[in-house]
């Protein structure tokens, strides 16, 4: 599997959507998979079985933040998206739902290690890569005709109040960022080119 990373910056989520969905035809059509990694805009994401209950702040005070919210086809319940969050997309073939979330859940893991944030395992259930009982990235995917799309999120640095908009994935357990791990800032573009590396080196063998 020969496979290309690109980092798209700070860039719309509906945008970045089509972008999967364009590259998800390419790859039904036999093209090679990729991986993009950017940041969003605020917006808080609700997956197939989201209970809007979770969603904790009023439409006044997240319409005063200029967060949007987007109805969407991955599994999961209601997460976070925005500044500081680094998002991993895979667009590929895969052959296993659970070899392919735990190849890319190592290579995340692996990379926060080289930036002084190690120690995160992945976990299935619930689904995520986790430290000391905290979560440090989410992970939701919807799989068509053998091709993922949506991907993982990791916290990089995001503003701790952005988490109190919501309970993500309707549990109530505490989000810790890469920057706390390592106990300094670091930026999700700096974090993009080892994760970018990593987790297309991590499927290029089969996922």
């Amino acid at each position: 599997m020969a496979l290309a990373w690109h980092w798209l910056g700070r860039a719309d989520y509906r945008r970045v959507l089509a972008d999967q969905l364009a590259a998800r035809e390419r790859v039904w059509a036999g093209a090679d998979g990729v991986v993009y990694l950017c940041e969003h805009p605020p917006v808080i994401t609700l997956g197939r079985s989201a209970d809007r209950a979770n969603i904790l702040a009023t439409p006044e005070a997240l319409a005063a933040a200029g967060v949007t919210i987007e109805q969407i086809e991955r599994g999961g319940d209601v997460t976070y998206h925005g500044p500081g969050q680094l998002m991993i997309y895979p667009i590929v073939k895969i052959r296993s739902v659970v070899d392919f979330l735990e190849r890319v859940a190592r290579a995340i893991a692996d990379a926060c290690t080289v930036f002084g944030g190690g120690g995160a395992t992945w976990q299935r259930d619930p689904a995520g890569l986790w430290k000391d009982g905290a979560k440090l990235a989410a992970c939701g995917i919807h799989v068509a005709r053998g091709v993922s799309i949506h991907g993982f999120a990791l916290d990089v640095a995001t503003p701790r109040d952005a988490w109190a908009q919501i309970r993500p994935c309707g549990l109530a357990t505490p989000q810790v960022s890469l920057s706390t791990l390592r106990g300094s800032p670091i930026d999700a573009e700096t974090v993009a080119v080892e994760v970018g590396h990593r987790v297309v080196t991590a499927l290029a063998s089969g996922g």
